[in-house]
């Protein structure tokens, strides 16, 4: 069992919740819980390390014997474990995940896909939201700008609820030249625009489609909104001039469910 703050690998656990370079350069992220682990692949798990007081569960629960047999943990003391964690009251389990990875090219070979566009989200919270809210909408793709919050964020990976494990998704260094190449895909670019001509649910989403939206405060800039085929808007009561991101983009994401499947 690990009880001593001074041993390497929970230096390292410590040093990947706090820094993106350190997960990064290690093609890593960290999901806390049970649920999370229990969700992840067994060739995704890299690391698994447990609390001392996790164990009464872990002995409880035949699936998750198995499932540590194979994948192997670390015990640790409970003390090392809380400053391990980044959640105030954690569940009593760390999962080393190794990074998923993608192409734009991939993406687009997907048949009639449908993708979201975010460009510079900075609230990882709202992105985890989303991702959430793409797999039950049943989007194919999500590509982000380089400057969007970083999707292996702690606080993103635990709103995912594990949907990170199975929502494609890419960073692009250059969010027009992406653009481009979906136009030249044949999907139709929508951009969430407050000059938006028609409302989104009077549009078709039966073909490839994505959706572009912007960042929390200032919303897409000029220069992408204008990579947009069609603006749409969302109707407004009130004084109310813009919804929360994650939402404006479960209303759009759902309406494509909505026309496709329904």
């Amino acid at each position: 069992m690990i009880s001593s703050m001074t041993n390497q690998r929970v230096k390292q656990v410590i040093r990947w919740q706090k820094k993106s370079r350190e997960r990064n350069h290690d093609k890593i992220f960290l999901a806390e819980g049970f649920k999370m682990f229990e969700e992840a692949g067994e060739d995704m798990i890299r690391e698994v390390y447990l609390s001392e007081s996790s164990l009464d569960k872990v002995n409880a629960d035949q699936g998750l014997r198995d499932k540590l047999k194979v994948t192997g943990y670390e015990l640790v003391s409970g003390d090392v474990f809380l400053k391990m964690a980044d959640t105030q009251t954690p569940q009593g389990i760390i999962t080393v995940i190794r990074q998923p990875e993608y192409t734009l090219d991939t993406l687009l070979n997907i048949f009639n896909p449908l993708f979201l566009i975010l460009e510079d989200l900075q609230d990882p919270g709202n992105l985890g939201t989303i991702i959430r809210t793409a797999e039950g909408a049943g989007i194919t793709g999500l590509i982000m700008s380089k400057h969007t919050v970083d999707i292996f964020n702690p606080k993103t990976i635990r709103s995912t609820m594990g949907s990170i494990y199975r929502v494609p998704f890419v960073y692009v260094q250059d969010l027009e030249e992406a653009v481009m190449s979906l136009h030249n895909a044949g999907v139709d670019v929508y951009a969430a625009h407050l000059e938006g001509e028609a409302f989104y649910h009077q549009l078709s989403y039966m073909s490839p489609t994505a959706f572009m939206i912007g960042n929390e405060s200032a919303g897409l800039s000029i220069k992408t909104a204008q990579l947009a085929d069609f603006y749409l808007k969302i109707p407004m009561a009130g004084q109310v001039e813009s919804l929360n991101a994650a939402i404006a983009a479960s209303l759009l994401m759902y309406e494509a469910y909505r026309q496709r499947h329904c």
